[in-house]
């Protein structure tokens, strides 16, 4: 999945309200996590099927929409818990499938993972003090590249392909975690719903395509 990271604009604000705005941000974020799993564990608990591909991406990109256009308001974080909720209910039947197939190491081994370089990339992103506006346009020039190698993997079978998408996807989206919580301590991020967005789904990109790689590593694919 893709968001189109807006380039926020850099301001003069204090250091406690970036500490605020960062509070907010892991707040939300932490609940979006807990409603994706709620929904994810209800989908496989209900043996949900294959979800159409194109259906996924329709719901997910109109949540996108309505997200960006609510973003300043209270009306906004139902629509960050429509993103969390509808991504991991897709994500259920995509983990039955892995367990079924013996790999449900490989779903535990993906999550601590996921989870490992989201603590180190959010301290890297703390610790670097300078703008990085321009690392910003490259994983989002980045992100466009691989979502448009998305599309066409789903009228391929092109192993190397999907391979080379999944890298692509695992390393941008730890860029982007660093980049938006550098953001956030630096004053160029003051919306924390637009922030919970974008690392929510740098963290779902992330754990998906640790998934598949790790499966591919494994030989179970």
């Amino acid at each position: 999945m893709t968001n189109p990271m807006p380039y926020a604009q850099h301001s003069a604000i204090s250091a406690e309200q970036s500490q605020r705005v960062l509070r907010n941000t892991y707040g939300l974020l932490a609940m979006s996590l807990a409603v994706s799993a709620a929904a994810a564990w209800f989908a496989m608990a209900a043996n949900i099927g294959f979800i159409n591909p194109f259906l996924v991406l329709g719901v997910y990109f109109a949540l996108l929409f309505a997200n960006a256009k609510l973003e300043n308001s209270a009306w906004g974080v139902l629509t960050v818990f429509g993103i969390t909720g509808w991504l991991g209910f897709t994500t259920g039947p995509i983990i039955n499938a892995y367990t079924a197939m013996g790999a449900g190491n490989a779903v535990t081994l993906a999550l601590g993972m996921t989870a490992t370089i989201f603590i180190a990339m959010s301290a890297l992103g703390m610790m670097v003090k300078r703008d990085l506006s321009g690392l910003g346009r490259f994983i989002m020039a980045g992100l466009l590249v691989a979502f448009v190698g998305v599309i066409v993997s789903l009228f391929t079978t092109i192993p190397a392909l999907q391979i080379a998408i999944s890298a692509m996807f695992a390393l941008l989206s730890s860029l982007l975690i660093m980049w938006q919580t550098n953001a956030i301590v630096t004053g160029g991020e003051t919306n924390y719903i637009r922030a919970t967005v974008t690392l929510f789904i740098s963290l779902y990109n992330l754990f998906m395509s640790l998934l598949h790689l790790l499966t591919v590593l494994s030989g179970d694919d």
